[in-house]
């Protein structure tokens, strides 16, 4: 006999996917009574769809109520996970849109690309870079403004010209496309099929215009303006909003205001406490960590500036030790019943052939990069001391499952300058525009370094640590070294795949996708690709 009534059933499929099994989809429209309703499921021996009836279709406010009691009565931050929502932000600086994607954990991030998108439009007669407040209303805000619009002229008036001598370099005579009669590859001026040579010209074109972007990207400022969605729980939210709230930087502290006043439309119940004393308290917290940090290291650390590009291995453990505790994680799931320590006190008296034998087995194992390698190579990590253009970062950066600190961006450390940036003839321009930007940098510093940073353009080196394990080298270096990847964080990926294997060349087998070539048009392959799907979806 059913659960449930006829006429219950009809209310509830109204909120539920069915009515009779034991796996369905919550389909209830309210965010807040999907996320109350999870919670409520654990703490009761009734039946989702039984609570949805007995308390929440009488009471329309049930869902706010409860998140109200256990947020604030019992801070179980745990049930802020269970509210969800999706923010698109546009027109954000480069330097606020990092710290947004600081936040590893509960929060996903799609920005918009440099490497496909011009940068160079105007809007109402001016170029889209962030103008602060704090420098407008200073001595310093005509140079401010000044140096960025330098910075977009140089970037603006070379795209079609950079564009012009990438497919002079690279001629489309020189690549194959497919030839939809044989399904063979063929020189684009063997080509007879009118859709061949359309689809072909798309491909070489748009290969062409990422090349020459990824070129110039380096001359675009870090209060260029961006735009990137968000989609995250509600307690990953909350934090991001009292990281943002905590800042010296008015945009952050704006953002954080607009971004809880959308959230309070759709997951109101699960950032509450962000305008409360638990907020407020932990922005303090936040401030007082970072003070306390900076009045440590301005005190204690005399600063000595890196010049140049540094992809530096700095900590790691012997590979002997690294195989050990890795060959006793794979087996400890499987071994019969005993503890880590008997295991690892057992692999160690392995003989070493033995030990690289077991952990070939795994490499062979692995036949494509999405073939992660086991949580067992978790168990080893890397530190890396890094300094590369900001541009670069950017692109690592997005990569979460590691810890990664950073310094603010200056202009320090130099800068990048692309040999084709030399053969085109603008080396001139491009340093004038470096120059112009340092000297304006280090007059602004002085008295709002964290804003200073909105002029540094992309090519200035940027120094970060990052600290990973095996199984996360693998991804980061496989992904980042595919043929279709900027040649800048491609070269980067590259070595940090020869300083792993110099110290664990057995270990970084397991790292077996990654590619050390290099390549005229990054992009042109996955550009085919994208091209031939395309066409398929027809």
């Amino acid at each position: 006999m059913s659960e449930f009534s006829s006429k219950e059933k009809k209310i509830l499929l109204e909120h539920f996917s069915n009515t009779d099994k034991k796996v369905f989809a919550i389909i209830t429209p309210r965010q807040v009574d999907r996320g109350a309703l999870m919670s409520r499921y654990s703490r009761t021996n009734k039946s989702m769809r039984r609570i949805f009836l007995d308390e929440f279709l009488k009471n329309k406010n049930r869902g706010e109520e409860f998140y109200n009691r256990v947020l604030s009565e019992y801070g179980d931050d745990s049930v802020a996970e269970l509210g969800g929502a999706q923010i698109a932000i546009e027109d954000l600086s480069n330097i606020a849109v990092k710290k947004i994607e600081d936040r590893r954990i509960g929060l996903s991030y799609l920005e918009k690309s440099s490497r496909y998108v011009a940068w160079n439009k105007k809007e109402k007669g001016k170029y889209r870079f962030y103008r602060d407040p704090e420098i407008l209303k200073s001595r310093f805000a005509d140079m401010y403004e000044e140096t960025c619009n330098f910075s977009f002229d140089v970037y603006s008036k070379n795209i079609e010209p950079m564009i012009k001598y990438v497919r002079e370099k690279y001629p489309i005579e020189k690549y194959s496309f497919k030839d939809s009669t044989n399904g063979k590859e063929k020189l684009f001026f063997k080509l007879k099929n009118e859709g061949d040579i359309k689809s072909a010209n798309m491909i070489y074109k748009g290969s062409t215009k990422a090349k020459a972007l990824d070129i110039l990207r380096g001359l675009l400022p870090a209060s260029t303006l961006t735009n990137v969605g968000i989609t995250g729980n509600g307690r990953a939210f909350e934090y991001l909003l009292t990281v943002l709230g905590s800042s010296e930087l008015q945009e952050e502290k704006d953002l954080a205001t607009k971004i809880k006043k959308e959230l309070d439309t759709t997951i109101k119940s699960f950032v509450r406490r962000v305008d409360d004393k638990y907020g407020k308290t932990f922005q303090k917290y936040l401030r007082d960590i970072k003070n306390k940090s900076k009045s440590i290291a301005v005190k204690e650390i005399k600063p000595k500036p890196t010049k140049g590009i540094i992809t530096n291995l700095v900590e790691y453990e012997s590979e002997k030790t690294a195989i050990d505790k890795i060959i006793t994680s794979i087996m400890y799931e499987q071994s019969p019943s005993t503890s880590y320590q008997n295991i690892l006190q057992q692999v160690k008296k392995f003989p070493k052939q033995k030990k690289n034998k077991i952990i070939n087995e795994f490499i062979k194992l692995r036949t494509n990069r999405r073939h992660r390698p086991s949580r067992a190579f978790e168990n080893i990590y890397y530190t890396f001391d890094l300094c590369n253009n900001f541009g670069m970062f950017r692109d690592f950066h997005r990569h979460r499952t590691l810890t990664l600190e950073r310094q603010l961006l200056t202009t320090d450390h130099g800068y990048n300058i692309s040999n084709e940036i030399k053969i085109l003839g603008i080396e001139k321009d491009f340093k004038d525009c470096m120059n112009k930007t340092k000297e304006t940098f280090e007059k602004i510093r002085k008295m709002y370094p964290e804003q200073g940073q909105y002029v540094v353009n992309f090519a200035y080196n940027y120094p970060y640590f990052m600290k990973f394990n095996l199984r996360e080298a693998c991804h980061l270096i496989e992904l980042r070294t595919v043929p279709q990847g900027h040649a800048d964080y491609r070269r980067v990926a590259q070595q940090m795949f020869k300083r792993i294997n110099n110290v664990h060349p057995n270990l970084s087998k397991i790292i077996k996708f990654v590619d050390l070539k290099e390549y005229d048009l990054e992009r042109f392959e996955s550009e085919k690709r994208t091209e031939e799907k395309r066409k398929n979806l027809k």
